[in-house]
């Protein structure tokens, strides 16, 4: 085991605090996510295009992902950042937008996208707040051809103000040296 998983270890089970989205499901955000992703499906819009099958209109599956945003009046963490010459970027990356710690002892790594998986319980519907609770799942070192990489895994559950799961997203983060 190397000192760098000995360092990480700690981190394996960790989860954010519950956050709450700072906008509410809304029909234009729903619309403009829906022609985005060139998917208009009755079921989207307002109940006069016909979404009743699931008693009323409802987001896209994966709408509840895109609604962890910066809210106004909050300092832009990159503009904070702009004159330190060892930042990052890394608040941008997906664990920071999740509430989680920095994974400190992979300051200054690489962050690459490892993928994703989704599982889908529920629509979020139009008007529903989302929360979101994340946790760090696994780490692990692998050794590759070009040298160390560390794996991540991110688990987080996405739930409407009821608490009833929309989505389970897994994550794997790819850093490296």
């Amino acid at each position: 085991m190397s000192a760098l998983m000995d360092a990480l270890r700690p981190y394996i089970g960790l989860s954010s605090g519950v956050e709450v989205a700072c906008d509410p499901v809304e029909q234009g955000a729903v619309r403009r996510y829906a022609q985005a992703i060139m998917d208009e499906d009755p079921i989207f819009g307002p109940p006069e295009m016909g979404s009743t099958l699931y008693g009323g209109p409802v987001a896209p599956p994966l709408l509840p992902t895109h609604l962890f945003r910066r809210p106004f009046g909050t300092e832009d963490p990159i503009q904070a950042n702009a004159r330190d010459p060892d930042f990052d970027g890394f608040v941008a990356a997906p664990t920071s937008s999740e509430g989680l710690p920095e994974l400190l002892p992979l300051r200054g790594y690489a962050l690459l996208n490892g993928g994703s998986e989704v599982e889908f319980f529920r629509y979020a519907r139009h008007g529903d707040t989302v929360t979101v609770r994340s946790s760090y799942t696994d780490i692990q070192e692998k050794q590759t051809s070009k040298g160390p990489i560390v794996l991540v895994t991110i688990e987080s559950e996405y739930r409407n103000g009821d608490g009833e799961l929309l989505l389970k997203a897994l994550r794997t983060a790819i850093r490296r040296k």
